[in-house]
């Protein structure tokens, strides 16, 4: 269904570095050596472009009624290779052949106009992807009644949620019933019930015989939908097989990046106006702590740096931890907390806290990242590896049940008999110590 052969896509960066001289000199030069300052500028920007490889020399094939999980970390190629399938983009190198109808849905709103209303962005968005206006009219009701936006279906997209949004796209890329599917991280924004009925409704199409595409960080829905993975790394494909051993190879090489210090990390995005150092994690005693326990107080310390080497002020942190599989757990955002935002001197460190780590056993990966002004200062994902041993969370002087999931919550349990019981509850208890003296 669809042949790649040595597929590559080049980007070319220009660096906007340089003597940033003051706006009246620029005027004054520009105007004294029309052709001198012409010709500088022209040579300058060409020093400064830089060629940048986001996929290089892919190969594979996908047979018909296949579903290929492409995984793989952020900014190793993924995204741009769907848009290279989905023809969005043209590749530098290689070639694409297709065999039969591709829908793809790779963005939240890709094809739908803002003004428009949830009916004729159905309308517009299925014509686009190669749907015959008949079909869209016999179809209607089914995607509406999937998309679960019937209430809405008469207002204008731009008044959607970004779930409301995928909701309906998805919808209708479902129903185009095309050959070929091609489906990026979208799926993400959908609540937990949609994103069910999405797996569900590609593992039907899967079963009808056509071809799945699917590029996700969800590992274990990888590993249940999927009956092949490719692990795309660098821009080039690094495994392709069974997806068991693929996410294998992948967490594994997860384990070892995540062991380099954060300080150290070079796949880290933002602006910069703030950088991580280190992650350390604290006991009671705020001694640095390798292994956690179950229930444990538990302190996160980040040290950081600011390259500027000025406070900075409207500033959040966010800790995200995540299971084996990638499955996101909890968050702790520190405006969420403290009902304001930080503000971080040069070269300091700032803590979290969590009574009673709520964790079972296990490995845990976690990411971090920082805004300034609501823009990405810095972001690190899976930025590293915390091991949880059993404890007594509850206080029983036992472990809980290994079949209640990963997360612990503490709780409390009352029983509410109303006045009437509660008098017949005591009579009861009455007539029982008469009866038996033990009782």
């Amino acid at each position: 269904m669809i042949s790649v052969e040595h597929l590559g896509k080049r980007y070319v960066i220009s660096h906007q570095r340089g003597q940033h001289d003051e706006l009246r000199h620029t005027v004054e030069n520009s105007l004294r050596a029309p052709f001198r300052w012409l010709r500088g500028q022209y040579k300058s920007l060409h020093s400064q472009r830089q060629e940048f490889w986001a996929l290089k020399d892919v190969s594979f094939s996908v047979k018909q009624g296949e579903a290929v999980g492409i995984i793989g970390r952020n900014g190793a190629g993924k995204s741009t290779l769907l848009k290279l399938l989905s023809r969005i983009t043209e590749p530098s190198t290689g070639r694409i052949h297709y065999k039969g109808r591709v829908a793809s849905l790779l963005e939240v709103g890709t094809g739908f106009h803002p003004d428009l209303t949830g009916r004729e962005n159905i309308f517009l968005n299925a014509a686009i992807l190669g749907m015959p206006r008949s079909e869209i009219i016999r179809r209607f009701d089914d995607i509406i009644a999937f998309s679960g936006v019937e209430q809405f279906v008469d207002t204008p997209v731009k008044r959607y949620s970004s779930g409301m949004y995928v909701r309906l796209a998805f919808a209708v890329a479902a129903h185009l019933d095309p050959d070929i599917l091609l489906i990026d991280e979208v799926l993400a924004v959908g609540d937990a019930a949609f994103q069910k009925k999405c797996l569900g409704k590609m593992s039907d199409v899967v079963k009808e015989g056509r071809t799945v595409l699917f590029v996700s960080h969800n590992i274990a829905a990888v590993a249940s939908l999927c009956s092949r993975a490719l692990l795309i790394d660098g821009g080039c494909v690094e495994q392709s097989g069974q997806p068991a051993s693929v996410i294998e190879h992948y967490l594994s090489k997860m384990r070892m990046h995540a062991g380099m210090p954060v300080g150290e990390r070079k796949d880290r995005r933002g602006t910069g106006r703030m950088r991580f150092s280190n992650v350390s994690f604290l006991n009671e005693r705020r001694q640095r702590v390798q292994t956690l326990s179950c229930g444990q107080d538990v302190s996160i310390e980040f040290n950081y740096e600011l390259p500027q080497g000025a406070p900075l002020d409207n500033v959040a942190i966010q800790i995200k931890f995540a299971g084996l599989f990638g499955q996101p757990l909890f968050a702790c955002l520190s405006s969420a907390r403290l009902g304001e935002s930080l503000t971080l001197l040069p070269n300091g460190s700032i803590r979290c806290r969590i009574p009673r780590l709520p964790l079972r056993s296990g490995s845990y990966g976690y990411s971090i990242w920082c805004t300034v002004d609501g823009m990405l200062a810095d972001y690190v994902s899976e930025a590293g590896l915390v091991n949880v041993v059993e404890g007594d969370f509850f206080g029983t002087g036992k472990f809980p049940a290994r079949d209640t999931g990963d997360m612990l919550v503490d709780h409390q349990w009352s029983l509410d008999i109303g006045a009437d019981n509660h008098r017949t509850h005591k009579e009861n208890c009455a007539i029982a110590s008469k009866t038996n003296p033990m009782a």
